[in-house]
C-alpha cells in the first residue's frame, strides 16, 4: 500500500524523539537539528527510544500532516549506529523499513554503466 505518492525525498532522523512532540516539535527538528526545511514536500521520520512507534511529518501543499505508526508486538529495525544523524531513504527502503527489515544490512546489486554502448 502506498499512502505517499509524488514523494522525491525521505530523510529518516537516526536519534529517537520525545513522542510527545506532535508537528511544531518535529518541525523544528526538522529545521533546527537536520537543518532541512520542512516545507519541501519530503517525508521526515522519526522513531520513539523503544523503536516500536514511528511518526512521519511532511507538508502537503495546504498544510502540515502527521502519520503515526504503533507496532503491538515488534520494533522497527531503527539504524541507529548510522554513521549520521539524517539518513536519506529511497522509496524501496522505506517500505523495507516499514515490513521490518533493517535496512542497514541489505545490500541491492550494484547499478552496472556501459561507456561503450555498442556491447549488445
Amino acid at each position: 500500500m502506498r499512502m505517499f505518492v509524488d514523494v522525491e525525498q525521505i530523510y529518516l532522523h537516526r536519534d529517537a524523539v520525545d513522542f510527545r512532540k506532535s508537528i511544531t516539535g518535529l518541525s523544528a527538528i526538522v529545521e533546527l537539528s537536520m537543518q532541512l526545511s520542512p516545507l519541501s514536500g519530503a517525508l521526515f521520520v522519526f522513531c520513539n527510544q523503544q523503536r516500536n512507534r514511528i511518526k512521519v511529518l511532511y507538508w502537503d501543499k495546504t498544510g502540515f500532516c502527521l502519520w503515526y505508526k504503533r507496532l503491538e508486538k515488534d520494533k522497527f529495525a531503527w539504524p541507529k549506529k548510522a554513521e549520521f544523524s539524517v539518513l536519506t531513504l529511497t522509496q524501496q527502503q522505506w517500505e523495507w523499513l516499514l515490513s521490518g527489515a533493517d535496512i542497514s544490512l541489505i545490500k541491492t546489486h550494484n547499478t552496472m554503466v556501459f561507456k561503450d554502448k555498442n556491447l549488445f
